[in-house]
């Protein structure tokens, strides 16, 4: 059983012949999908590099890989395959979205400085 912040079976066979270090590199990076489940533990758990938990390996070193595979290219590759392919448009709804408690009485506050 996988937990929430790691990849799937399915998706891991969609982009593992995508990335770069395939199996049998033998430096540390070898270990392509350990490094995958650490920086979605880090986006979504929230927590800083700095508290990525020891068994992902040392943060700065994640950290480091993550920012050169961005400057690769390397995360909108994963993002296209990973994209499903049936949806053509994606709508975000108001409703869905809720607004930071300081902001939502901000432009009441504005308009009642104006009008005085």
């Amino acid at each position: 059983m996988s937990r929430r912040y790691e990849i799937s079976e399915q998706q891991w066979e969609v982009i593992k012949g995508k990335l770069p270090c395939q199996p049998g590199y033998k430096g540390k990076q070898a270990d392509n999908r350990l490094f995958i489940n650490a920086v979605m533990f880090v986006a979504k758990c929230g927590v800083p590099w700095r508290d990525l938990p020891e068994r992902f390996g040392k943060w700065n070193t994640v950290y480091v890989r993550f920012r050169r595979w961005a400057k690769q290219g390397v995360w909108q590759r994963i993002f296209k395959d990973m994209a499903d392919r049936d949806v053509k448009t994606l709508l975000i709804d108001s409703t869905a979205i809720r607004v930071h408690q300081h902001g939502a009485c901000a432009l009441k506050k504005q308009r009642q400085q104006q009008t005085k």
